[in-house]
């Protein structure tokens, strides 16, 4: 039995609930900074594109920017 693990989108969905709030990398960015993270926008983009995982604590920062459930990061 062969098994295969599709990992979940999670850039892709970071970028299409960002997109859906009318933000640009650069507002994200800016509001990530206020709570705390170091983030830049290259990383953001890096992030959304799949090259490069998130830190916890900035996908907790998402979070609260976005205004969403940690499900939503999740969805296949």
């Amino acid at each position: 039995m062969q098994w295969i693990l599709q990992d979940i989108p999670l850039g892709r969905n970071i970028q299409t609930i960002r997109m859906s709030r009318n933000m640009t990398q650069e507002q994200v960015v800016a509001k990530m900074q206020l709570l705390g993270s170091t983030m830049s926008r290259s990383t953001l983009a890096n992030i959304e594109t799949g090259r490069r995982n998130i830190k916890a604590s900035d996908l907790k920062a998402l979070q609260i920017i976005f205004d969403v459930d940690f499900s939503k990061f999740f969805k296949d």
